[in-house]
């Protein structure tokens, strides 16, 4: 018959020095897609609740706004803006290296994929870091 393949041991975890920038490009763009599906699913949820789903029937008849006091509640609280500054930086690496394989896809910038990928690392800590004084502050402060 055939001889099994020996593919290593699971438990190598010492492989990923051996990962080219390929590997790591298409590493984070699989996580930051993940992180983007798991924060669409929050987002929803916490909306449907700001918006009074359920059981704030009083509060809505008072003709308070659940929604805007919601969110300046979460807006408040210091480790959402850590998060939202996350957040920004997931969603600028997915939207840069989509792009960086859009063209790839297309023939453009074929010999030149890792530098493309370093590239968009630069740019997404770039924008990340110059967003942080407006997260960390607050745009009504």
């Amino acid at each position: 018959m055939s001889e099994s393949y020996n593919r290593g041991l699971i438990e190598d975890f010492g492989r990923w020095r051996e990962f080219a920038p390929g590997m790591w490009a298409w590493i984070l763009h699989k996580f930051t897609g993940w992180i983007l599906i798991g924060y669409l699913f929050t987002h929803i949820a916490v909306l449907s609740n700001a918006l009074g789903a359920a059981g704030n029937e009083a509060k809505i008849a008072a003709g308070e706004d659940i929604y805007t006091t919601t969110l300046q509640g979460l807006e408040g609280l210091f480790l959402i803006r850590v998060l939202e500054v996350g957040l920004l930086a997931v969603a600028v690496f997915h939207i840069l290296n989509g792009v960086r394989l859009l063209m790839i896809d297309l023939g453009i910038g074929l010999e030149a994929q890792d530098k493309s990928f370093y590239i968009s690392l630069v740019v997404t800590a770039a924008i990340t870091v110059a967003s942080v004084p407006t997260f960390m502050t607050g745009v009504g402060a």
